[in-house]
């Protein structure tokens, strides 16, 4: 017989009501299991039971079981906290209640409960000062020791990271001896909202704990990123110090590695700071500081650039044809377009052969002209003075010929060729001379801006002096770019003193774009430093002016930049949808991507709603935020969002959306991308269209050199190949984002191109000739197709088509022809027949092969054969092969300084027989929850590390090596731009150097006979 269900509790309730203490006891262990079912009614005696548990009247069995029976009431009721209240003083009861079938989720929420009360009393507790509950603390050590047993060490390491436990981690690794469990806990107090001195805190201790690197150890790339993160010079001199006797080829590649992430000055501290060495040593360490000097990867990223130039000059030809020269947008848009996709590569071909096009430059267009230089030379630091003299300030001829705009456009290009490396270089004294002694706005603006780039985080007070005079002369022009360069050079080194007097001057000045140069410069000198850029984000936010609000925007984005701390995110997104400005509104939706860079795929998701706003500045935001934070990711989802918005009303929109998409599929291929064709097509037509927008022709113009840039050879991220913020990257971006209000500074873009190249060395810095496999398609990796120019079509001529029912009528034309001539001709044709006994009567196949040859066919043969028919041949096109065409090989064998995308770094091998091994791994293993390699599966994935410079181990030592031979590249000066210009008022006639047609003379028109 079935047991009954019980209907009610309220006997069992009653219980509690008895005087006797062993019945209330009884009844209290009676309802614990009837909880789920009955708390309703349980609820209304919860005073009782409290009591009951506050009480000594029953004994600590009973107790425990009256705080067990509170806290599961309390549970149900919603209130969590003091569902964990009554947990923590049922002790053994709640313990022995894990191993109670169905009360998993009751547990579950408590323990949460419990983790999150002892991870905020540990976060305050930053003095130790607060004494944590002992029975939370008993709570948390169990659920430690059983992560550990079940070997949910990750879990276990998480909660300590949060809770300041950094003991259990050091349990845990020497458990494990897994240094997966100490990259997971860096990467955690790297990517997530911690403080900044406990995020130095936990870096510092887990340093000690990996175990030193050996040649293909698999946590290299995890300790780059650690060194960089934590730039201490002390920390990563004694790491060369360590690896210097044994593994001297990984010293070597710790150096190349550590200058992909690391900033001037931490670069600067390590040179200073190794040994000269002793005997051996001393060469090593010479290699050391002349690869920490980041000449020798500039020098290796140029030679790949140079020799791998695949760029379509007929796409810029095709694009010079349909833009006007003589408008100053359309020149300018060009010429970005151009500088964009030779960034790097020193090809000036297409300045060359267009020098009339050039001369047309006129005022800041010439000034964004030359700038230009320096981003197709960028990173030439031995050649750039050289390069730019003709139209640097005090050139021979370049005074009186270039003018002030060339000149400053050259000062600019000089810094862009410096970026990042002008620190105690002539470059560097040459710019604060020639800032010092401008009195022209063109000079001043480009002096500035050079300085900026060029000394860009050096922290150098003279040129920081220099640019504050500049900025005191009110000038608006230069004092804009001085505001912007005064934040560059001290790049994430703020101080109360100089935000103040930046502050001060912003509110003081009537000059708009001063005040916008201020703002985000202050944006500048808050980059990575988080919470301390608290105080002023909010002063700025506050302001009554929207332009200081616009630079608050900034200051909050660059502080938390690559963090993605959610309460910056919201304030961002707040900021959005509220702000009075929309200056502000825009820059708030731009700025999420500068948080989100490292989560490329939460992007589309998150601005996907306010693509649709109704306000077209927060639309063009949201085309900006996807294209900088899915930049070469080749995201299906940000090109579904950004295609539509291809076709917005507002024109900015249109433009933003346009460029978006050269960022998102630079570096695609047909194969990988559905929409990479499509959108060739799109820009093509829309600069091509002379009545489409100039604004939208503009942003077609930037795309196209986004999506084809530095010769198809680099991509664009805002993360270095150590996994690290790359700040280049990210001050370039922010940089051009401004070109809304100043065309020029869209030249900073290039800072965020980053080659993607594998280059290996050997043990003497120099590269060997070598080979590698990719194992994938080559299609899904390959370059894009060469355009094809216009092809002349030729019509080849056919035989006239003869209908079947014109061949009948002819037929019986001919019959009664025949017949009419029968009676004279009869007599002959016996008489021939009789003469010629071989000639037979023909066949009726003979006949139906004749009447097919004269058209005489069935009407279905002849209406599909014999139809009139124009066939169009392409001159040079060869006729289908009837033959199959060849499958695709899964795999490709590539040479040394060969193109490698991010994406396809996961499928590159060295084969195990060849004579060269890089000494770490090319790119970390990324694996997904099941354990197996992801590979590439999501385009929106960035693998982050690898590729890049490797040093290679020789298996065959003594043995004669081949090297690659270096490619010089003609440094002559690639273009005159100080040509002389035409009027700029009008459109020149075109008229003939001959002597002036006399005019006709008079004469009377016959109106009368006008027929």
């Amino acid at each position: 017989m079935a047991p009954r269900t019980k209907a009610s509790a309220a006997g069992i309730l009653a219980l509690l009501l008895e005087p006797e203490p062993l019945l209330k006891q009884h009844a209290l262990k009676a309802l614990n299991p009837l909880v789920p079912q009955f708390w309703v009614e349980i609820s209304e005696f919860i005073a009782i039971i409290e009591g009951l548990y506050e009480g000594d009247e029953l004994s600590q069995d009973g107790r425990n079981s009256a705080a067990l029976l509170a806290s599961k009431v309390y549970y149900y009721l919603g209130d969590y906290d003091e569902a964990l209240s009554f947990a923590l003083g049922a002790g053994p009861a709640f313990q022995a209640e894990r191993n109670v079938l169905g009360s998993e989720e009751y547990i579950d929420t408590v323990i949460s409960k419990a983790i999150d009360q002892y991870v905020g009393a540990r976060a305050d507790d930053e003095e130790g000062r607060i004494q944590v509950d002992p029975r939370l603390q008993a709570i948390i050590e169990n659920v430690f020791k059983r992560c550990i047993e079940f070997g949910e060490y990750k879990q276990a390491a998480g909660i300590a990271l949060e809770s300041h436990r950094l003991d259990i981690v050091a349990r845990i690794y020497s458990h494990t001896k897994d240094t997966e469990i100490l990259a997971y806990v860096m990467e955690a107090v790297l990517d997530t909202g911690f403080k900044l001195s406990y995020r130095t805190e936990v870096l510092h201790f887990l340093f000690p704990l990996f175990p030193l690197p050996t040649s293909h150890s698999s946590h290299i790339h995890t300790i780059i990123r650690l060194l960089v993160s934590l730039s201490d010079v002390s920390v990563t001199i004694g790491l060369f110090s360590a690896l210097i006797p044994k593994e001297r080829l990984l010293a070597y590649q710790v150096a190349f590695d550590l200058v992909e992430g690391g900033t001037q000055d931490f670069l600067q501290g390590l040179r200073d700071a190794l040994p000269a060495g002793e005997g051996a040593d001393a060469e090593v360490y010479g290699k050391l500081r002349e690869i920490l000097s980041g000449e020798e990867s500039i020098k290796l990223y140029l030679q790949f650039l140079q020799r791998n130039n695949k760029v379509d000059l007929l796409i810029l030809r095709n694009s010079k044809d349909s833009l006007d020269p003589r408008s100053s947008v359309y020149h300018t848009a060009l010429s970005l377009q151009n500088a964009f996709m030779h960034s790097g590569t020193a090809s000036d071909a297409f300045l060359r052969q267009n020098l009339e096009w050039l001369a047309k430059a006129s005022n800041w267009s010439k000034f964004s002209a030359t700038a230009a230089l320096g981003v197709i030379h960028k990173g030439n630091l031995d050649h750039g003075m050289e390069l730019l003299g003709p139209y640097l300030p005090g050139a021979e001829g370049a005074g009186a010929a270039g003018g002030p705009y060339s000149e400053g456009g050259a000062l600019y290009a000089l810094g862009l060729v410096n970026a990042g490396h002008g620190s105690g270089r002539v470059v560097e004294t040459y710019l604060i001379e020639k800032l010092k002694a401008a009195n022209q706005d063109p000079v001043q603006h480009g002096a500035a801006l050079g300085l900026g780039v060029a000394d860009m985080g050096a922290g150098n007070t003279e040129a920081y002096d220099a640019l504050k005079e500049t900025l005191y002369t009110d000038s608006a022009v230069g004092g804009e770019a001085a505001g912007l360069a005064m934040g560059l050079v001290m790049l994430g080194n703020p101080s109360e003193e100089r935000r103040n007097e930046m502050l001060l001057y912003a509110h003081e000045t009537q000059h708009e774009k001063i005040i916008r140069g201020l703002s985000v410069g202050i944006a500048f000198l808050y980059y990575s430093r988080q919470e301390e850029a608290d105080e002023v984000v909010k002063d700025m936010l506050a302001d009554k002016d929207p332009i200081i609000r616009y630079g608050g925007v900034y200051t909050l984005a660059l502080a938390y930049a690559g963090t993605a701390n959610n309460s910056a995110i919201r304030q961002l997104l707040h900021i959005a949808v509220s702000d009075t400005s929309d200056d502000v509104r825009r820059a708030a939706v731009t700025s999420l991507a500068f948080l989100l860079y490292k989560n490329p795929s939460q992007v589309p998701r998150m601005v996907q709603l306010l693509s649709e706003s109704y306000n077209p500045h927060v639309r063009c935001g949201a085309t900006l935020a996807l294209g900088i934070s899915c930049a070469g990711t080749g995201s299906q989802d940000a090109v579904e969002i950004l295609e539509p918005m291809t076709k917005d009303p507002v024109d900015f929109v249109r433009q933003g959306a346009l460029t978006a998409l050269g960022m998102v599929l630079v570096q695609q291929s047909e194969a990988s991308s559905p929409s990479l064709a499509s959108t060739r097509a799109l820009y093509q037509k829309i600069i091509s269209d002379k009545h489409e927008d100039p604004m939208a022709r503009f942003g077609a113009s930037l795309g196209q050199g986004f999506i084809d840039a530095g010769g198809r050879n680099v991509t664009i991220t805002l993360q270095s190949r150590s996994g690290t913020r790359n700040m280049k990257a990210i001050v370039g971006m922010v940089l051009f984002c401004q070109f809304w209000y100043w065309y020029p500074l869209a030249h900073c873009a290039c800072l965020a191109f980053d080659p993607t190249a594998i280059i290996g060395l050997n043990e003497d810095l120099k590269a060997p000739k070598f080979d590698f496999i990719s194992n994938a398609r080559p299609s899904l990796f390959a370059y894009p197709q060469p355009t094809k120019p216009p092809t002349k079509e030729t019509v080849e001529k056919v035989a006239t088509a003869v209908l079947s029912t014109t061949a009948k009528a002819k037929a019986r034309e001919k019959i009664k022809k025949r017949e009419a001539e029968g009676d004279l001709m009869e007599t002959d044709e016996k008489t021939d027949a009789k003469k010629s006994p071989n000639v037979s009567t023909p066949k009726a196949e003979d006949s139906q092969e004749s009447k097919e040859r004269s058209g005489d066919i069935s009407p279905i043969a002849g209406s599909m054969s014999n139809l009139t028919e124009v066939i169009v041949v392409h001159e040079g096109d060869s006729k289908p092969s009837q033959s199959s065409k060849k499958r695709e090989p899964n795999s490709e064998i590539l040479a040394n300084f060969s193109r490698v995308t991010p994406s396809q770094l996961s499928y590159i091998a060295f084969p195990t027989e060849g004579r060269f091994k890089p000494v770490r791994a090319i790119a970390p293993t990324k694996t997904n929850k099941t354990g197996k390699n992801a590979g590439t599966s999501s385009n929106a994935d960035v693998i982050v590390g690898g590729g890049g410079i490797l040093i290679l181990q020789d298996r065959q030592l003594g043995e004669e090596v081949e090297l690659i031979e270096w490619h010089d590249e003609d440094h002559d000066v690639p273009m005159d731009v100080n040509l002389p210009a035409p009027v700029a008022q009008a459109p020149a006639p075109v008229v003939d150097d001959g002597p002036e047609a006399e005019p006709p003379e008079s004469f009377e028109y016959p109106f009368d006979n006008d027929t």
